[in-house]
């Protein structure tokens, strides 16, 4: 559709959020927030009218694009029917969310603990392994992100964490495998998996196994840069997990849910967590909900136990509702399978074509719908395009190429030095080859600042 520009509205839109809005990781009087006027399928559009192809999936959420009509409806008529109930009750729409839900999950994890969104999620996980092995600390990676709640964000292992940090959270850092900036010196994946897998067990060893209670990584890590493990490193995790009696949690908010071409992003790596988080793509984003996939023994943890943790909404019947509708589309639409064909038919060959002609792009990498081109100055060098936590000036070429897509219609996903290329995962390959030329051009901005 051709939206119809409503030039005073967005005004008074844009008034009241500057008057009113405290918006997220901001400082407040040097944003500009775009007023959005409305969303379909893989664009939305301003008060001007003008429309953009929304590369970023809102937050890495809209896994079936904006207002699909049948996931509208079925969040209409559970509210005509049934708008709230409180958490410990069966309800239909959260009893077949949950089963829907467990279906897809790897092996036994079949439990489903309905939480509001991806952080709390985390939080809810790692309070699970606290209390199924009875130890205090939990280890997760540098070059992640797991949430803006205190445990989840003192988990993250990116700049957003520094102003949180308590160092009373419990948790330890370390290096995952990243062949392309490698802190192992490593010149193969082969080499990156067994020398990232040595560190983690070092890692450990001086901490104490019989202190750990959890490992905590994203399947694939996505803001940080969707950099996949190699061969056998989740694996390897797992088998150290197993020696030390360490839960394995893997972080699956944003990878999930068709994202990486399968229903989960575990499913490539052919692992089972003993917990798994999850929000996001689980109903697009319609309505908050994530949730915790749990296995068979820490279920068993809280069989006679109380679990000490819950959520006033938890299982919100409006979320499930468009939970059931959202899995249910993706199914009958097949939209993982699609995901899957076009990441290796359409995006991965004109990605590597790009990063032939631009001497901006480094690295490209990914799968599915999930996609990241790491920015540089020098390919000899790897010299980032922007400095690690690069703001004001020094952020100027990042802001120039994000300033450039977005002026030709398409709104990207930029953090730090890399552009993610993450559209909803039924994009059609029409579009989609419409963002990639965008891109093109935007890329040519970013190698004026090239060396």
């Amino acid at each position: 559709m051709t939206p119809e520009p409503h030039l005073q509205a967005g005004a008074a839109v844009k008034a009241a959020d500057r008057a009113h809005v405290f918006h997220s990781w901001s400082a407040q009087e040097l944003i500009d927030p775009l007023a959005v006027a409305g969303a379909e399928g893989s664009y939305f559009w301003d008060y001007e009218g003008k429309r953009y192809l929304d590369l970023a999936s809102g937050l890495v959420y809209t896994n079936i694009g904006y207002q699909h009509p049948k996931v509208v409806a079925a969040i209409q008529e559970q509210a005509a029917r049934m708008t709230t109930f409180a958490p410990a009750f069966a309800v239909e729409a959260r009893s077949e969310a949950a089963r829907l839900i467990a279906e897809r999950t790897p092996g036994d994890l079949d439990k489903i603990f309905f939480t509001n969104g991806g952080a709390d999620a985390v939080e809810h996980a790692v309070r699970m392994a606290r209390l199924h092995t009875g130890r205090p600390k939990v280890l997760s990676a540098y070059r992640s992100y797991h949430g803006g709640t205190q445990q989840a964000i003192n988990l993250t292992g990116d700049p957003r964490r520094w102003a949180s940090d308590s160092g009373t959270a419990g948790v330890v850092h370390f290096w995952g495998p990243f062949l392309y900036r490698s802190r192992f010196y490593a010149e193969t994946e082969e080499q990156e998996c067994a020398r990232a897998l040595e560190h983690l067990e070092t890692t450990i060893a001086f901490e104490g196994p019989a202190s750990v209670a959890a490992i905590v990584l994203e399947t694939v890590p996505g803001t940080a840069g969707i950099m996949m493990p190699p061969a056998g490193y989740l694996a390897g995790v797992r088998e150290i997990c197993d020696k030390y009696g360490i839960v394995f949690v893997l972080d699956e908010v944003m990878a999930g849910f068709g994202r990486t071409g399968t229903w989960f992003a575990a499913d490539l790596y052919d692992v089972v967590p003993d917990l798994m988080t999850f929000a996001k793509g689980v109903n697009s984003g319609y309505v908050p909900l994530g949730g915790v996939a749990i296995s068979g023994k820490i279920a068993e943890t809280f069989a006679e136990r109380p679990y000490p943790g819950g959520l006033t909404y938890s299982g919100h019947p409006l979320a499930c509702a468009a939970a059931v509708a959202t899995i249910n589309v993706m199914a009958e639409e097949g939209i993982v399978e699609h995901a899957a064909r076009l990441g290796a038919e359409v995006v991965e060959p004109a990605l590597r074509e790009l990063a032939e002609r631009h001497p901006s792009v480094g690295d490209v990498r990914g799968t599915g719908m999930f996609w990241a081109l790491d920015l540089v100055k020098n390919r000899e060098t790897r010299e980032p395009l922007v400095p690690y936590n690069a703001t004001g000036q020094a952020a100027t070429p990042m802001s120039a190429f994000a300033a450039s897509a977005k002026a030709h219609g398409v709104w990207p996903f930029v953090n730090m030095n890399r552009t993610h290329v993450v559209p909803p995962c039924n994009i059609s390959e029409a579009e989609l080859k419409e963002g990639l030329a965008v891109l093109d051009t935007a890329l040519s901005v970013a190698d004026e600042y090239t060396e």
